[in-house]
């Protein structure tokens, strides 16, 4: 038997049929992989075997049959490639692992959520990590110094379980006297799972 595994494709309400299950082959499964992956660098072997419905181990299999690295080397490339220095706080004190920044533009940072990250009886992560995560980087992207936050309006669009990566992305949307407007919105596997608006006061503009 050839290697199969298979897709739904949800069709027009009008046909009688509500789901069509149809086979697709590891020669059609490998090149959505990659495609994936570029999507997302950060995707981890569990979620593409979640996604395509196969074993972690076959996704393995795909990834050194494309010569794909496995997640820690693809994060490590795209750090080799980041960044400017922060600035405005030691960088063993932002919450997470910055792999992109660009003073006053954009950033990017990682946290993997960790049995000390999570309620025990749940394993459904602490809302203050997740804030946290995107509070550091708001400050990390800023271009002076001193850097503090002096407002936040946030909202958690869905809850982060034990084993997920966050996965924030910063952006400086203004710049003002002795102000700076920051976006954050963190993802786990592309859904959004957080976002923010953070008014931050600096020295300089």
């Amino acid at each position: 038997m050839g290697d199969f595994n298979y897709i739904l494709l949800l069709v027009p309400s009008h046909i009688s049929v509500d789901v069509i299950i149809v086979k697709i082959s590891k020669k059609q499964r490998q090149p959505l992989l990659k495609e994936k992956i570029a999507e997302n660098p950060f995707i981890t072997d569990e979620a593409l075997a979640e996604f395509f419905q196969v074993s972690v181990q076959t996704v393995r299999l795909d990834r050194l049959e494309l010569n794909i690295p496995e997640v820690r080397e693809r994060i490590k490339h795209v750090a080799r490639q980041q960044y400017d220095t922060v600035k405005a706080l030691p960088i063993e004190e932002v919450i997470g692992e910055i792999i992109d920044l660009e003073l006053d533009k954009h950033a990017i940072s990682i946290l993997d959520i960790r049995e000390e990250h999570v309620f025990s009886r749940t394993g459904i992560a602490r809302g203050h990590h997740i804030f946290a995560q995107a509070n550091s980087l708001a400050v990390a992207i800023i271009d002076d110094e001193l850097a503090l936050t002096t407002n936040a309006n946030v909202s958690f669009n869905r809850q982060v379980k034990v084993g997920e990566r966050v996965v924030a992305k910063a952006s400086v949307k203004e710049i003002g006297e002795m102000r700076t407007t920051v976006e954050v919105s963190s993802f786990v596997d592309q859904e959004l799972v957080f976002y923010g608006e953070f008014a931050m006061y600096r020295q300089e503009k």
